[in-house]
Order: structure tokens, then sequence, then C-alpha cells
């Protein structure tokens, strides 16, 4: 049944805005939710429109999109910037696209900037939000819901309240602000001010204003309606320091308008039965065989020739102090020698890192295999072989690895930090009598707490029907996009029916 709207016999009208989307373009895992949750929302009944800066790689992708007859100017300070509005339905695709393109904002080879952000970052966002509310005011039917993702549809929340309040097309929506990692606000010089439109008189410390500098992601915390995070965790973890990234004090202030909503994977890409990345096609019934000749698969790909018979161990990741990787170095340096495990590494990043990794390597052939970079089909094939995957995050808003690894019926071993606390049970003798174990859960950011656990994880693989019962078990749990998106629309749901935030609640 189509959710419906207080007052209205047709569906939820709902707008997503977000700075990337696969498949139009992407560098990291707010792409993956907001390409992904349009979609999902609209299998659940929801009327569900996309929008997103056509980046000049988006048309090289050979995706349906057509050019509208729709265009508009941006006021931005002194000058403007004409928006031309692009539309894709993607076959089979429920939900459609709206990409706002502006050559001198988004023809450019990179999203946001190569090795450094591009200097006028704050300038192509300001017009980009701008240009999204716009977008929405010029639809022939209103939307119910502006859901805006991180700091890049940080001022839309502003837009709606302080500039386009007097267009009910727009201001009768309620907006929803997603916050996928605090580390990344949107902070910028005080005078791109002059860019928004916006009076100074909202450029203070309960407004936009953050030690000097316009704030994007603030923007959006503090006027959006309602506020989520990826997972109940971090939501709690974001309301103090370090985890709020100096934006605590606001977010507590909104305690009771914030959630957290653990993201879905796609569960057609990472899926063992179907996976063209893999030799040979398993599920739960036969786990065994198809992790087997995953492994010798992956020892021939790696100049072995032969899997060995202990447990293999993985990480797959962005080698930085964020995921944990210098835990990773300790361990390997503690454990290669000990003959106890098979250790294999995919990734890139801090070159630092890169270059320990690559001298622990070097020094265990046997034991530790390392692949700088990044390969789609070595990462699937990795999930497949491993036994045990590594995600000893300093903090992570989500994660996704630990759920693809659950589908491949690989089981992590995560740091109790954001998502992962929120998806991982710990193994344990009452955990694995009662069910409800699906991996191995420490504490304190330390190499010895890792160390306990790989060494729980290394003995309960040794039992091996403990470890079939576990593996068992991770395969059969649902963490698909169904499930996220019928939390969010019972949220928009819940937001529909509560009047909006009031601007005399904001000053």
């Amino acid at each position: 049944m189509s959710p419906k709207v207080a007052g209205s016999s047709g569906p939820m009208r709902v707008l997503q805005i977000a700075s990337e989307a696969t498949p139009f373009a992407k560098t990291g895992g707010l792409a993956d939710v907001a390409g992904a949750l349009p979609e999902a929302l609209a299998r659940g009944g929801c009327e569900t429109t996309l929008v997103l800066p056509a980046y000049q790689e988006v048309f090289g992708k050979g995706l349906p999109i057509e050019q509208t007859d729709l265009r508009f100017t941006i006021p931005l300070g002194t000058r403007s910037h004409e928006a031309t509005i692009f539309r894709c339905q993607l076959p089979g695709a429920a939900s459609h696209a709206f990409l706002i393109g502006n050559d001198h904002c988004f023809n450019r080879e990179t999203l946001y900037g190569g090795s450094e952000d591009y200097a006028d970052n704050a300038e192509r966002f300001i017009f980009f939000a701008r240009a999204a509310v716009e977008l929405a005011a010029r639809q022939p039917e209103p939307f119910d819901i502006i859901h805006c993702h991180d700091w890049q549809a940080g001022l839309v929340p502003a837009y709606q309240k302080l500039l386009y309040d007097d267009q009910p097309a727009v201001s009768r929506a309620r907006t929803l602000l997603t916050i996928h990692n605090m580390a990344y606000q949107g902070r910028f010089w005080h005078w791109d001010m002059l860019l928004t439109g916006f009076h100074w008189r909202h450029f203070h410390w309960r407004q936009l204003e953050f030690y000097g500098q316009l704030n994007m992601l603030k923007a959006g915390i503090v006027f959006a309606d309602k506020l989520s995070t990826v997972s109940p965790t971090y939501a709690r973890e974001i309301q103090q320091a370090p985890g709020g990234c100096g934006l605590e004090k606001v977010l507590a202030s909104r305690s009771a308008d914030l959630s957290g909503i653990v993201n879905g994977i796609d569960t057609e890409a990472w899926n063992p039965r179907t996976d063209q990345h893999i030799p040979r096609h398993y599920g739960p019934d036969d786990v065994d065989n198809g992790k087997y000749t995953a492994r010798v698969a992956l020892a021939a790909r790696l100049g072995h020739a032969a899997p060995d018979s202990r447990p293999l161990i993985a990480f797959v990741g962005r080698l930085a102090e964020q995921k944990g990787v210098t835990l990773v170095l300790d361990l390997l340096n503690r454990m290669a020698a000990t003959g106890q495990a098979h250790f294999v590494i995919l990734g890139t990043g801090d070159p630092t890192l890169e270059q320990a990794l690559k001298t622990v390597a070097a020094a265990h052939p046997e034991t530790v295999d390392l692949v700088i970079g990044f390969d789609e089909t070595l990462a699937h094939l990795i999930q497949a072989a491993a036994d045990i995957f590594l995600m000893p995050s300093q903090y992570e808003p989500c994660g996704l690895a630990q759920l693809y690894a659950f589908r491949y019926g690989t089981i992590p071993v995560v740091r109790a930090t954001g998502g992962l606390v929120d998806t991982v049970v710990d193994a344990n003798e009452q955990t694995l009598a009662d069910g409800t174990a699906s991996g191995f859960v420490f504490e304190a950011f330390e190499t010895a707490a890792l160390e306990a656990a790989v060494h729980r994880a290394i003995e309960t693989w040794a039992d091996r029907p403990r470890w079939a019962g576990l593996v068992q078990r991770v395969m059969g749990q649902d963490w698909s996009w169904e499930t996220s998106a019928r939390h969010y629309r019972d949220l928009y749901e819940n937001m529909l029916a509560a009047p909006p935030v009031a601007l005399a609640e904001l000053d």
C-alpha cells in the first residue's frame, strides 16, 4: 500500500538531494545511499525524485540523459549562474533523476577536486543547493519531503525557510538532513556568505556561523525539520566530543529530532548466488564448496600454487588511520610469524601505511598477501574466500563491508563503534547458544584488543560445527535497502504528522 500524506489522496512525494549517486557519479558511500534509497522508496510506494549535479563524468556513461526545456538563473552575490536541467529515467527504474547543469561549476574532471579541494567549492554547492530548491519550486506538484544528504545539500533547509517561505510548493514540505560523516562539514570563508543570498543577521553562532566560518552542514542541522544519520550508535556518538567534530552541542540540542537508520546494501551486486566476480556461485547450503573454490582462485590470483589450510583473514578498504590500519599493521607484525592464519590486504591510501604494509608483506610472503590499489573483482573474490574480515575502525558512521561479509558467510571482527556495533553481535557463549551472535567485537582502539578478538575468532573457527552455525546465521540476515527504506518511510510519516520547525525557534 502506498504511504499516504495527511490531507492528500496521493502517494508521498519525496525529493532526494545529494551531491553524488550511483550510477551517475561516485566518490564514496554517499553515492551508494543516494543511488539505492530512491528506488527502494519507490518500490515501497513513494513517488521519488533524485536531484544531483550534472558532472562531466555523468555524460560519459551512456545513461539515457535528456536535456529539458527548463532553465533558470541563480544569483550568487553580484554574479549569477544559469542552471540547465537534465532528466534521466534509468531502464526498469521506478524513480527518476534531475541533474543540474552548469559548465562553470560542474564541467570538471573530478567531483570535488583532486589532492586538494577546488577553491570554489563553496560557490559550486551554494549554487547547487539553491538551484535544487528552485527546481522543486517549479515542479507541477509539490513535494511532501525534501531529503538532503551531507554538507553539499546542507543549505537547502535554510533556503526553504529563509528565502522560499512564501512559495507553498516548497515551504509546506518537511525537510530531513542525513549526516553521513561528521568529519566533512563544508566549512568556508565567512565572505562566502555574500554568495548565499542570506542576510548577515543569520551569520551567528546559533545558525550559519562556526568559529568565524560559514558552515553548510551546521546550516542543515539548524534549519532542517528532522535529522538522521546512518546508524543509531553514530547518532549518539556525534552528540559528544570527539564524534561531533565541534558540532556536538548543536546536535545535542536537537537530540529529540535525531534518528539513526542503518544503511542497506545492494543485495544483487553482493550476492554469492549470482556474483559474476567469483568462480562458483553458492548459498548457505553449499557455502563450504563455494568458499573453497574461491580460495583456490584467490591463491592463483596472488601467485600461490594452492591455498593453505589456515583460516584466511582479510582486510579490504581505505588504508587510513580512521579504518584502523595501524592496528592491522601491528597485528601483522605480531601474528604473521606465528603461523596461526593467512592474511590478505587490499586497499590504497596513506603512502606511509602502504609502505609499512609492503615491508611486513615482504618479510612474510607465505603468510601475508598485499595488493595496493582497488580492484572490484578482487574485492568480491576476497569476501567469498575469506573466513574472517577485519574492520577495526577508529570510527565508522555505518560501514558496509561487514554487511557484504555476512552475505558471503565471512565473519567480521569489528571495533564497537558507530554502525559496526549496531550490526555485529559479539560471539560469546551466551550469544552463540541463543543464536544471536554474528561476529567478534572489541572495545578499545588498541592492537591488543584487536588481537584478542582475532584469537577468539580463530578458536571458534577451529570448532567446525560451531563455526558452521555462525556462518549459516549471518548469511540468513536481511540488510537490504527495503528494510532501511521502511524505516525512512516511517520517519517521513512522523514528520508529516508534526509541525515544521518554526523560524521563531531558530533565533
